[in-house]
């Protein structure tokens, strides 16, 4: 047995539960590549300015939750805690924007990183699937993305999950909520760490997961009671648009999500199932990001998926996904020639399609057998030297135990007939 073992808050994918996460990825991704968005692939670590201007200074990801190290060279870098910032730097150093055709829409799937206490459906290491739209001011591109989100989890078989919907506002109007908001929080018994951050970024105590600041919030103003007109027109067109799909949702006015950037649109995916740990996904609209990074002028809107608690909000719904098997025929070789003419056989049918896998390491008909039966192949090649002579292979169904002797021209046709 290792000595090594994975680090605290990791987790190592193993088949066959690995084949659950790719199903999940896949069906998130789906709706995505059928919507006009190309796919994206970003470095696993970054400046750590990048994240400090535009996730936020104030944010625990920035201050408490970031993997943070300096290289050799002095560079001063960090795993990538979330994927917005990462594909909108990559996206302006590529001038992608400068391409004529706005929006840029893209989509990624990737390992995100996060130093927390590891608990269920919170770990240090963690899978997300992720969409943008990067140049664009439109309520539909909001409303498009919270139905392919919806539609992606439909897909997969999901019904006990919740669309959380709110508007954070913009930069004409939140100023004076701010003001407001803090007003009221410094009338709070609040301790000296929680009043510096509601110095800095207030909204982020509507999310405070303690019980004793919520019971303090209650009477606090909220931001809907402060949208400007262009604000409330905005968040009403996409909340008809949403709803005209047919896509249900709560308003949910104390909702900010965990990042500075957000401006306008914000949304969250929830699943009850799931205990404390209850988001399963969520995004909006982030049309200042560009600048703080240091583009120009571009509004955005994206959101980004947990695979490892889609998973889990699948399992707590009791959804066994259709997964495709990863062995629809094995083949056993009785001997050396055998080996040889099986092995070219199989990769005939890999050639062809068909999901093959073969007795490696010299296994005797019993093993092989075992060997077989315990990879969920539908079918087993035998071959043996009387079979070699009379150019026949024997094909059993390992469903139903019948077994039939079929020339070996033949096996390929025949298996793809009987495999549908």
């Amino acid at each position: 047995m290792s000595t090594f073992k994975a680090p605290k808050g990791t987790y190592d994918l193993l088949p066959p539960d690995s084949a659950k996460y790719l199903a999940v990825r896949e069906a998130i991704a789906a709706p995505l590549r059928g919507s006009g968005y190309g796919y994206i692939e970003t470095p696993g670590f970054e400046s750590v300015e990048l994240f400090a201007r535009g996730v936020g200074e104030s944010t625990d990801i920035v201050t408490k939750e970031m993997y943070a190290f300096e290289t050799k060279g002095g560079d001063r870098l960090a795993l990538r805690p979330e994927g917005t910032a990462s594909v909108l730097r990559a996206a302006l150093e590529a001038n992608l924007h400068k391409a004529g055709n706005l929006p840029v829409k893209l989509w990624y799937s990737g390992s995100y990183y996060r130093y927390e206490r590891p608990q269920k459906g919170r770990y240090r290491h963690f899978s997300q699937v992720g969409a943008e739209a990067i140049g664009a001011e439109d309520p539909a591109l909001d409303a498009e993305l919270i139905i392919l989100a919806d539609q992606a989890y439909r897909s997969l078989g999901l019904q006990n999950f919740r669309i959380l919907l709110n508007s954070l506002g913009d930069k004409e109007c939140r100023p004076v909520y701010r003001e407001a908001l803090q007003t009221f929080l410094r009338g709070l018994d609040l301790d000296e760490d929680t009043l510096r951050r509601a110095e800095i970024n207030p909204l982020r105590l509507l999310d405070d997961k303690r019980e004793s600041v919520q019971k303090q919030l209650t009477g606090a103003p909220l931001l809907r009671d402060y949208l400007c007109d262009a604000c409330k027109a905005y968040h009403e067109e996409v909340r008809e648009l949403v709803t005209a799909a047919g896509v249900v949702f709560e308003d949910d006015p104390k909702l900010v999500r965990g990042l500075d950037y957000y401006t306008r649109t914000t949304f969250e995916f929830v699943h009850d199932g799931l205990g404390s740990q209850s988001a399963v996904g969520g995004g909006g609209r982030y049309d200042g990001l560009s600048e703080m990074i240091g583009g120009p002028a571009l509004p955005s809107v994206g959101w980004a998926l947990g695979v490892d608690r889609t998973v889990l909000a699948l399992e707590a719904e009791g959804v066994e996904l259709e997964l495709p098997a990863t062995t629809s025929v094995f083949a056993v070789p009785l001997g050396d020639e055998a080996r040889r003419v099986l092995f070219a056989k199989v990769t005939e049918l890999r050639k062809n399609g068909v999901a093959a896998d073969f007795a490696y390491g010299g296994k005797g008909l019993k093993a092989a057998m075992k060997a077989a039966n315990r990879s969920g192949a539908r079918y087993a090649l035998i071959l043996g030297e009387r079979d070699i002579e009379q150019g026949v292979v024997q094909l059993k169904d390992l469903e139903s135990g019948e077994q039939s002797a079929v020339g070996m021209n033949e096996i390929v046709a025949e298996l793809e007939s009987g495999l549908g």
